[in-house]
């Protein structure tokens, strides 16, 4: 996994009613296949970032670079074909009659042919657990499978990179997990995939990178693990990290995971001790 399929280099920008900068000098590199969460208080500059990923912003001064290519003079239309961009409220985003019409918009507006937008919405209706609602209306489904069409209307366009902002909001953990695990799902199959949540306990179960984002700058960028456990630098963005990571910070001295933890890694690690003096 060495290819740079995402790159800010200098990133500044400043909304137009505003006096400070909602971004200041962020340089972040994403590699192809990556599962990366981008964390921060309301406020930080996480969701102006990743509106650049895929042209919603353009710069103040810098450059976002996608594909090796640079976003500014780029269509957002051109940068759909690479990056699939789900909003935080999918009825933000929903806006067809019929289930099928959502899913078949965007290749359709891409100029895909009438085979592959057939192949694609097969697939990611499948993909997205929604195999049989095609002609269902989208606002007469739950909240849950709203989202997911949102989703699959995204990644029928056959994007590289996946941004989802705040996935999980207004679900309970059954269906946010569920969710998830389609991300992760799709992360093993290649997806790159960028989310910004406020849930601590989906990022460390998830997310094999954090990014932390403090007043429109990057503070900490690294694997999750080595992020979660560094409670002094959270502690300075208004972060809790996950129960499990304070516990084991507070209970074992040498705490140095190499891979993000879970409560049964904690367990293992309690009990290790115990069976070898036994």
């Amino acid at each position: 996994m060495n290819d740079v399929v995402l790159k800010t280099e200098n990133l500044y920008y400043q909304y137009p009613t505003r006096s400070n900068h909602a971004l200041e000098d962020v340089n972040l590199t994403i590699q192809k296949g990556e599962l990366l969460a981008i964390i921060g208080q309301n406020g930080s500059g996480k969701t102006t970032l990743i509106k650049h990923f895929n042209g919603l912003l353009k710069p103040s001064s810098g450059k976002v670079i996608v594909g090796g290519k640079e976003t500014t003079g780029l269509p957002t239309s051109e940068l759909a074909r690479s990056v699939g961009y789900v909003f935080q409220n999918p009825d933000h985003q929903i806006f067809a009659e019929l289930v099928r019409d959502e899913v078949r918009f965007g290749p359709k507006n891409l100029g895909f042919s009438e085979e592959r937008i057939e192949q694609a919405a097969e697939r990611v209706m499948g993909e997205m657990n929604l195999a049989g609602l095609e002609d269902e209306m989208p606002f007469q489904l739950s909240r849950g499978q709203r989202q997911r069409l949102a989703v699959a209307s995204v990644l029928a366009m056959e994007p590289d990179i996946l941004i989802i902002d705040e996935p999980t909001t207004g679900q309970d953990w059954k269906e946010s997990m569920a969710l998830m695990n389609l991300v992760k799902l799709l992360n093993d199959n290649g997806h790159t995939c960028i989310l910004t949540t406020h849930n601590m306990n989906l990022v460390s179960l998830f997310a094999k990178r954090v990014v932390v984002m403090r007043e429109a700058k990057i503070c900490m960028d690294g694997p999750t693990q080595e992020v979660f456990k560094d409670l002094e630098e959270l502690a300075c963005s208004n972060i809790k990290p996950p129960e499990v990571y304070r516990l084991a910070n507070a209970v074992l001295p040498d705490f140095n995971p190499d891979r993000p933890i879970t409560p049964k890694d904690l367990a293992g690690m309690l009990a290790a001790p115990v069976s070898k003096e036994g």
